[in-house]
């Protein structure tokens, strides 16, 4: 599914700022696993995930996506993909803190121009056991059932991939022991999941665990 060769990243190439938040990265995720990438702050792994996710463009190498090059896929293309395959789990939750919780949930559902919206939100929210929340103002939630309802708009199009940064990094320790058993399950369903997490008991949950560290992937 998601095969990296080689992958570079440089920020301000020809500046003297120049950065190299990747560097010679290649990596295969098979369709269905549950990974984790792991690193220090600054390591690229976020980076990396935004590459996967194609919401960041890369400097160099080969990324083939279901088997194709990413490089030759037109942007309202990419658009296209990462709207109907890719969900997207923030730290922050990046919600719209005044609209309520079925309107968060099924803003993904637009740019594709899904028919019956409120019923394809409600039931990501139901597999998200927050139907009861779906007409609150988001502001109004604690930070589990935000994330809740981060997961359910991530999952509204039935993506195969699911991408979270951080997910449980703003959550207490019970609440993200929540959060990830709504990954496992969604796994378990044949998702691919991978989580980007600075947490190793986080990671350890995960079936596979890629370590990177200064733009270079040093455990895989």
């Amino acid at each position: 599914m998601i095969e990296l060769n080689n992958i570079t990243k440089i920020y301000n190439p020809k500046k003297h700022n120049r950065f190299a938040a990747l560097n010679g990265v290649s990596l295969e995720i098979a369709d269905g696993e549950f990974c984790a990438v792991v690193g220090k702050s600054g390591s690229g792994k976020s980076t990396l995930l935004h590459i996967i996710g194609m919401l960041d463009t890369f400097s160099g190498g080969k990324y083939f996506f279901n088997n194709q090059d990413v490089s030759k896929i037109p942007e309202n293309a990419a658009a296209k993909i990462r709207a109907r395959e890719i969900g997207f789990v923030k730290q922050d939750f990046a919600l719209i803190e005044d609209y309520s919780t079925i309107d968060n949930v099924m803003l993904p559902l637009y740019p594709i121009k899904a028919s019956n919206k409120k019923k394809k939100a409600m039931e990501a929210l139901e597999k998200m056991n927050i139907t009861h929340l779906a007409n609150k103002e988001t502001k109004t939630l604690s930070g589990g059932e935000k994330q809740r309802v981060a997961i359910a708009r991530a999952i509204v199009n039935e993506p195969s991939i699911i991408l979270a940064d951080e997910p449980t990094g703003a959550l207490d320790s019970k609440t993200a022991a929540d959060i990830m058993s709504v990954f496992k399950k969604l796994n378990d369903e044949g998702k691919t999941v991978i989580i980007v997490t600075h947490d190793l008991g986080i990671a350890n949950q995960c079936k596979r665990i890629i370590e990177i560290s200064d733009g270079e992937i040093v455990s895989k």
